[in-house]
This record gives C-alpha cells, sequence and structure tokens, in this order.
C-alpha cells in the first residue's frame, strides 16, 4: 500500500521559514514528485516538481523562495519555504506520479497512477 504522510506545517509571520517533508512507503525513482497546494475556495496548484532524473520546476509564484528536494536513501521530499508571504497559506500535499513526466511550473504528468498525501497546514499571518 502507498503511504505518503506530509509533516511540518505550522504558523508563522511573513519573511519566515518552513521545511516540510513527505515520508513515503514506496522507492522515490520512478516517481515525478511534486508539492501542491490549495487554499480556501481556490483549485489545488502545483509549487514545485522533481522529476525522475532529477530535475526540478516552480511555479512562478514560490520560484526563488521554494526549493524541492529528496532523500532517496530514506525515501522523504522535502520543501524549504523560505520568505513566506501571506498567499502562500494553504494546505500541501505531496503526489508521486509514478513514471510521470515532470512539467513547468512544478506539475508532473502522464504517470501510470497518482497518490496523495493527507496535506499539512501552512499558515503564513502576522
Amino acid at each position: 500500500q502507498v503511504q505518503l504522510v506530509e509533516s511540518g506545517g505550522d504558523s508563522v509571520q511573513p519573511g519566515g521559514s518552513l521545511r516540510l517533508t513527505c515520508a513515503t512507503s514506496i522507492s522515490l525513482y520512478t516517481y515525478c514528485w511534486a508539492w501542491f497546494r490549495q487554499a480556501p475556495g481556490k483549485e489545488r496548484e502545483a509549487v514545485a516538481g522533481l522529476g525522475i532524473n532529477g530535475d526540478t520546476s516552480y511555479a512562478e509564484s514560490v520560484k526563488g523562495r521554494f526549493t524541492i528536494s529528496s532523500d532517496y536513501t530514506k525515501s522523504i521530499l522535502t520543501l524549504e519555504m523560505n520568505n513566506l508571504k501571506p498567499e502562500d497559506t494553504a494546505k500541501y500535499y505531496c503526489a508521486a506520479d509514478l513514471w510521470g513526466n515532470l512539467r513547468g511550473g512544478g506539475a508532473c504528468d502522464g504517470g501510470t497512477s497518482r497518490y496523495w498525501g493527507q496535506g499539512t497546514q501552512v499558515t503564513v499571518s502576522s
């Protein structure tokens, strides 16, 4: 059974930093990985992606502030978030696309299966 478990969400002030992690029960190697977020009343959007060959892509709104990375030995996906803004407030999800392709803006597509975690809440407020 595939399990993705996010953690690290918290409430921070504008300009602060957070590190989200996604612990997985699967090997990272054959998946395209992405972090999504969904704010109340808005559609879920991709913010950062990590392709099978190690390339990365980001949504314009987070470029230069967020960094996606992985620890293949521990099967952990990480999202480092710096200079957080109130508009970053959302529930953040990690997703895995089996044999997916990384696209611009942090999204993966073309995979044979997609798995989601349950999400972790990030709130940026003064």
